[in-house]
């Protein structure tokens, strides 16, 4: 049986490998003086089929890493030598999905000897993913490796989690959960139908103003980023994304107020967030079962919750779309947005979903005084048979001034005209909120 270390070869060569590659006996009686400790190693059927992954094991570990098989790493890990070990890169394909228990097992055996893993993969299945996160493993890297994201995902794995230093101002904390909060929360998603039509900037804005409208000590609102891959509320707030968002999404089945709460950093003290995680992620790494947990936790402690979706229509779209109040849909005034919203209500009306929950919201509308641009709109609609509830101003340079200082439109530009408007619409669905809540 055999380790492959890094660049000196000590005991038996067996075939041929990649030039930095040696191979080291895992026997009781081999010598390995000559070779340097091994604080990590990769684990794959074959580690010449991901030969960019050998590249930055040595950029990041120079020689103090190994290669082992499936079977081998088993062996592997009741030897002496693993318990110097760092962490496993575990790096598999499509031809390993058949192989599925045996990854576990793997990852299994190396959580219990407090082995990190890191999991490499392509062309895998987000089934497949889904379960070997939920064994355990610590982080996720697609293959081929972007630049310089093995370093960064070592670099994680060696901070320790209290002495993690948030890129917020003001240190985030956990947010303690009532269990006995029978909260209904209201629903009120984001959700832009073209790239840059200012979702994302909609949504965080509108979960502040709702939160600023709060008159008692505990948050009522809670904004969720459901945007996996490209989320970028965190950067909007300045916050930090949390591992432990990963893992809550993981196990959504064994959620409870406490796991919930500790996936939550706090804005301001008012507004409570939930970050995309840090890595990206498959859309279909969570389930509609996940996302109906999430939302519902959500509900029963909050007022209300605000939640930015992906551009793309995903398996757990309907689920959102089920459970919100309100679902707006923004667009611009322009071609792709119109074809992407013909597109949309096809899609949606083809599969008896509630299309007539969505509620279109145009940004950077035109002026009042813009009589040929109002045209547009009212030309824009009647095209597309539908009603364009609320038309969003064009904030000008401080919209993307104020997204890069991670601040509210309230807190950077007050008086600017998006805020403004923003503010009249939560406004009014505070109002509308409470008066439904008073009727109750």
């Amino acid at each position: 049986m055999y380790l492959v270390v890094g660049a000196a070869s000590v005991g038996v060569s067996v075939g041929p490998l990649p030039s930095n590659v040696g191979k080291l006996a895992m026997t009781s009686g081999t010598s390995h003086t000559e070779a340097a400790p091994i604080a990590a190693c990769t684990i794959s059927r074959d580690v010449q089929n991901f030969d960019l992954l050998i590249e930055d094991m040595e950029a990041v570990m120079g020689e103090a890493w190994g290669d082992l098989g499936f079977t081998e790493a088993l062996a592997f890990f009741y030897q002496p030598e693993a318990a110097m070990v760092e962490f496993v890169a575990l790096a598999i394909d499509a031809e390993d999905e058949d192989n599925l228990p045996l990854m576990n097992e793997i990852i299994t055996q190396a959580k219990s000897r407090g082995i990190r893993i890191i999991l490499v993969a392509e062309d895998v299945s987000p089934a497949a993913l889904h379960k070997l996160l939920r064994q355990g493993a610590d982080e996720f890297i697609p293959y081929p490796l972007p630049e310089q994201e093995l370093a960064a995902a070592v670099e994680r794995l060696r901070r320790p989690v209290e002495t993690a230093v948030p890129t917020s101002a003001a240190t985030p904390r956990a947010h303690k959960l009532h269990a006995d909060s029978q909260r209904e929360g209201a629903v009120i998603v984001s959700h832009g139908l073209a790239g840059g039509s200012g979702a994302t900037c909609f949504a965080v804005n509108l979960a502040w103003e709702l939160a600023a409208l709060n008159t008692s000590e505990r948050p009522n609102v809670c904004l969720i980023d459901l945007d996996l891959q490209t989320g970028s509320v965190s950067t909007y707030l300045d916050l930090p994304r949390r591992e432990a968002v990963m893992e809550m999404l993981s196990e959504t089945e064994s959620m409870d107020e406490d796991i919930f709460g500790q996936s939550l950093v706090t804005f301001q003290d008012k507004l409570q967030v939930l970050t995309a995680p840090a890595d990206m992620v498959p859309l279909e790494f969570i389930t509609p079962e996940d996302i109906l947990r999430v939302v519902e936790m959500a509900r029963s402690h909050f007022d209300f919750v605000v939640i930015d979706m992906p551009h793309t229509l995903v398996q757990w779209t309907e689920t959102v779309m089920t459970l919100s109040h309100v679902y707006f849909s923004l667009i611009e005034l322009d071609m792709r947005s119109a074809q992407n919203a013909l597109r949309v209500k096809r899609a949606l009306q083809a599969e008896d979903l509630p299309f007539d929950k969505l509620r279109f919201l145009l940004n950077r509308a035109p002026r009042f005084t813009d009589l040929n641009g109002k045209s547009r709109v009212k030309r824009l609609a009647e095209s597309l048979s539908i009603s364009i509830d609320v038309q969003l101003p064009d904030g000008g340079k401080q919209i993307l001034q104020s997204c890069d200082h991670g601040l509210p439109l309230a807190l950077s530009a007050p008086k600017n005209p998006l805020r403004k408007e923003i503010a009249k619409l939560a406004r009014n669905l505070h109002d509308l909120g409470r008066s439904e809540a008073e009727a109750a």
